[in-house]
């Protein structure tokens, strides 16, 4: 018994952490195909001990295939998807392109795992926005005791999230800082990403607001609770792998910080470092590689009536990407295909 699952895209940095997080997870294959465009036709990826050869996405047929995860961007996916669905492979889908869709569930397993019901309307499951995973994670618990009433973001968000493109662009331009004869100028973002930040993310829209920043805010809203109130600014850093966010959280009721990091620590997928010491919180660098998501820094925020401040912190490939899609396809079949 198994799952005969496709992934797509497999020869980008999501598609490759797909790979590894199902061989790691022992998920339950019984076959597995990898798919990528004709420009990355035959390249060859690992699966576990294996390494398999990619298809060409244009001419497979979906038919007889349980699950896709698809991690390519929205374009391809609007071409792809709906011919998977239509052929009775359940896509679950990296791109922004159906996360707004009200008949289409956005799901992350910790928070609305009952949303997965919902996928027989069009055969497609959403996966968020990287940044706004890793947050409602820790949200939900704490907005289970005390009701959250607004959530204040800033993110600091790496290089990857732009895919390989961003870590390259880091890489050379950092290299060439040291080397006066050697200049790359930023292509891959609007400003120079070494030694920099850069508060844009997406395009920006009438509202002064990114793209990025209204992702965070309707995904809460869709995910969690509608009545909740975000807003955010989001930052590129220069980091690799890892966004970190520093939320400020107003609530309906007091929680008080000892009880906050209690119930944190309960959660799901969540990992409390959180000592006020000389290196006792986590940075982004140790996160990658993990499937938490680590809080530190909690505190009351004496400044408002029922406010906490906290550092949340998370592979973006991995719980913003790949794991959260692996999971909602563990979660597919724990809960409706049950072949596993």
């Amino acid at each position: 018994m198994g799952y005969n699952i496709v992934v797509v895209g497999a020869t980008g940095n999501v598609g490759r952490e797909m790979l590894n997080i199902l061989a790691e997870r022992q998920f339950p294959v019984a076959k597995i195909t990898v798919l990528a465009s004709r420009k990355s036709l035959g390249t060859e990826v690992s699966f576990g001990d294996k390494t398999l050869k990619t298809e060409d996405l244009d001419t497979f047929d979906f038919t007889g295939s349980d699950i896709a995860l698809f991690a390519v961007g929205s374009e391809a996916t609007k071409q792809y998807a709906p011919k998977a669905a239509a052929a009775g492979c359940v896509v679950i889908d990296n791109s922004s392109l159906y996360r707004y869709d009200p008949d289409i569930p956005l799901i992350v397993p910790e928070v609305n795992p009952q949303a997965v019901h919902g996928y027989a309307k069009k055969n497609i499951i959403a996966n968020p926005n990287c940044s706004t995973a890793q947050m409602v994670v820790a949200l939900k618990p704490l907005h289970d005791r005390a009701k959250i009433k607004r959530v204040v973001v800033s993110t600091y968000q790496s290089v990857s999230g732009a895919g390989k493109g961003g870590i390259d662009e880091l890489w050379d331009q950092t290299k060439s800082i040291y080397n006066p004869t050697d200049d790359k100028p930023a292509r891959q973002f609007t400003k120079q990403i070494a030694f920099n930040v850069i508060p844009h993310i997406d395009k920006f829209l009438d509202s002064g607001d990114t793209k990025e920043e209204w992702k965070m805010v309707a995904e809460t809203k869709k995910i969690v609770d509608s009545s909740i109130k975000v807003t955010a600014t989001c930052v590129r850093v220069p980091v690799f792998v890892g966004h970190s966010e520093a939320l400020n959280i107003e609530f309906e009721d007091f929680l008080d910080e000892d009880e906050a990091r209690d119930i944190l620590r309960e959660a799901p997928g969540i990992m409390v470092i959180d000592k006020r010491e000389d290196g006792g919180y986590v940075t982004p660098i140790e996160c990658v590689g993990d499937f938490a998501t680590f809080i530190s820094r909690v505190r009351q925020d004496t400044t408002v009536e029922n406010g906490l401040n906290m550092w949340c912190v998370s592979d973006n490939l991995r719980k913003g990407a790949a794991l959260n899609a692996v999971q909602i396809a563990e979660l597919l079949g724990r809960e409706v295909l049950k072949k596993g």
